[in-house]
């Protein structure tokens, strides 16, 4: 890994961290999830299964899984369950990601849209 200043020395136990972290990322309905909820949170499991078209019980298993990631925090309020984002990295890493994706896109004469497709 680089920093600025040149290479960085990552111990072991964070390299394993990220890997934790990216195989979290690496699932299309987490990042679906996670898209959402940056757009539109606190959100509810109902909320997010109605705008995804996603059953609600595999909403909730996702959910799980990036809570127990800390990717995601939930909030009860009476009876309802609110979920957040609460990494402060993954708006940059998103917006680092799409960014990305729509410059390879566009270098590939591939309009965005397009590229999702294949």
């Amino acid at each position: 890994m680089f920093d600025s200043l040149g290479p960085v020395t990552v111990p072991d136990a964070l390299i394993d961290e990220a890997a934790r972290r990216f195989a979290l990322l690496s699932d299309p309905t987490r990042l679906r999830i996670l898209a959402l909820l940056l757009e539109r949170e606190p959100m509810t499991v109902t909320e997010l299964s109605d705008a995804l078209c996603i059953a609600a019980p595999n909403v909730s298993q996702h959910l799980s899984r990036l809570s127990a990631g800390r990717l995601v925090g939930r909030e009860k309020q009476g009876r309802t369950v609110q979920y957040r984002t609460i990494d402060p990295s993954l708006p940059p890493l998103c917006e680092l990601m799409c960014t990305s994706l729509v410059e390879q896109a566009e270098r590939l004469l591939i309009r965005p849209s397009q590229a999702r497709a294949g």
